[in-house]
C-alpha cells in the first residue's frame, strides 16, 4: 500500500532514472525551471505550475484526487476517459475496491501541457549526433503546432467525471515512455541487429508486440526492406511527448542514423525517411505504450499494489 503522493513520487523517480538525458540532464532542466520561476513577477507567479520545479514531465501528474489517499488497487489503461471512470465506479459497486485510475496518455491539465515535454527531443537527437541548435530550430515550430492543436480540446471530460464520482486519476505519459526508450535502447545494444529484418525479429520477440500481432497491429516496416542493412539503430520516436518534425530526418541521416524505431509515424515521416534513405520501423503505438506501462506497473506490484488492466493495456508481467 502507498499513498497517492508516494506512488506519484515513486513514478517520477522511475521516469528520471530512465530519462535519455540522464539524471544530470534532468537536474539541469529543473534548475532552468527554477530560474524561470524566480524571474516571474510576483503578481504572475500564481500562474506558474510549481510542480514543474520538481517534476520534469508536465504531462505526468496527479490530475485529480487527494494525494493523501491510500492506494491498494489501481485500474490502469492506455487511455482513461469518462468511460473508464464510469467503469471503475461500476466495478467498485461490485466490490472491486479500486482506489486510483492510472492513465498512460495525459488528460486534464496534463494533456494541455503535452507540448512542454517535447523539448527533450532536442537532447535526444543530440545524443545521436544532431547539433542542439539545429534540433532546437527544427523542433520549435512543431512544439508550437502541438500547443495550438491541443488548445481547443475538451481536456476535462475524464477529470470532471472522476470528480463527481470521487475517484482519483494519475497520468504517467513521459514517465513510461522514458522506460520504453531505455528498455529498447538497451535491447538494441544487446542484440546489435544488422539488418532491418533483425530489428523486426528483435521486436517480435517481446510479448507486447506478439500480442499486438494477433490483433493485426504488430511492428511494421514503413520505409526500407528487411534485407536493408540497419546501420545505427535509434529508438528515437519513443519519448518526448508526441511525434517530432519530419524534416529532422535529413539531419539524422547526415548524423549517421540508419534505422529509426518509432511508436507511430505519419505519411510525411515515411516519405521523408525514404527520401533520406533512413529505414523506419514502426513498433506499434498501443503495444509500445503497454511495454512502458508494464515496466512501471511491475514496480508498483512489487510495492504491494494490485493492478487491473483496461483500455488497450496489454498487461505482461516481467518480475
Amino acid at each position: 500500500m502507498m499513498t497517492l503522493k508516494e506512488l506519484y513520487d515513486f513514478s517520477i523517480k522511475a521516469g528520471i532514472q530512465a530519462d535519455p538525458r540522464g539524471e544530470k540532464g534532468v537536474q539541469k532542466y529543473l534548475d532552468a525551471k527554477k530560474k524561470e520561476y524566480e524571474a516571474v513577477p510576483k503578481d504572475e507567479q500564481a500562474e506558474f505550475d510549481k510542480e514543474d520545479l520538481t517534476n520534469p514531465y508536465s504531462d505526468s501528474r496527479i490530475v485529480i484526487g487527494d494525494p493523501s489517499i491510500q492506494v491498494k488497487k489501481v485500474l490502469a489503461g492506455i487511455d482513461i476517459e469518462a468511460a473508464e471512470v464510469l467503469l471503475a465506479d461500476r466495478l467498485n459497486e461490485k466490490g472491486a475496491g479500486i482506489d486510483l485510475l492510472i492513465s498512460h496518455h495525459p488528460t486534464g491539465g496534463s494533456l494541455a501541457a503535452l507540448h512542454a515535454v517535447m523539448d527533450m527531443q532536442v537532447d535526444l537527437m543530440a545524443k545521436y549526433g544532431v547539433p542542439v541548435n539545429v534540433g532546437e530550430g527544427l523542433m520549435r515550430e512543431r512544439i508550437d503546432e502541438i500547443e495550438r492543436k491541443i488548445n481547443p480540446v475538451n481536456h476535462t471530460q475524464a477529470t470532471d467525471t472522476a470528480r463527481l464520482l470521487d475517484l482519483a486519476i494519475l497520468c504517467t505519459h513521459t514517465i513510461t515512455d522514458n522506460m520504453v526508450y531505455d528498455f529498447l535502447e538497451k535491447l538494441v545494444e544487446k542484440k546489435n541487429p544488422q539488418t532491418v529484418g533483425d530489428v523486426m525479429k528483435m521486436l517480435k520477440e517481446l510479448p507486447e508486440y506478439q500480442e499486438a500481432m494477433k490483433g493485426k497491429a504488430g511492428p511494421m516496416i514503413f520505409a526500407g526492406s528487411p534485407k536493408n542493412r540497419a546501420g545505427r539503430v535509434a529508438p528515437l520516436e519513443i519519448t518526448g511527448g508526441t511525434g517530432g518534425s519530419h524534416i529532422i530526418y535529413e539531419k539524422l541521416s547526415q548524423a549517421g542514423v540508419g534505422t529509426i524505431i518509432s511508436m507511430h509515424a505519419s505519411e510525411e515521416h515515411r516519405k521523408e525517411a525514404q527520401k533520406h534513405h533512413i529505414n523506419l520501423v514502426v513498433a506499434g503505438h498501443m503495444s509500445s505504450d503497454s511495454l512502458g506501462m508494464n515496466l512501471l506497473l511491475d514496480m508498483l506490484e512489487a510495492k504491494g499494489i494490485e493492478v487491473v488492466p483496461c483500455s488497450g493495456l496489454i498487461r505482461v508481467k516481467r518480475t
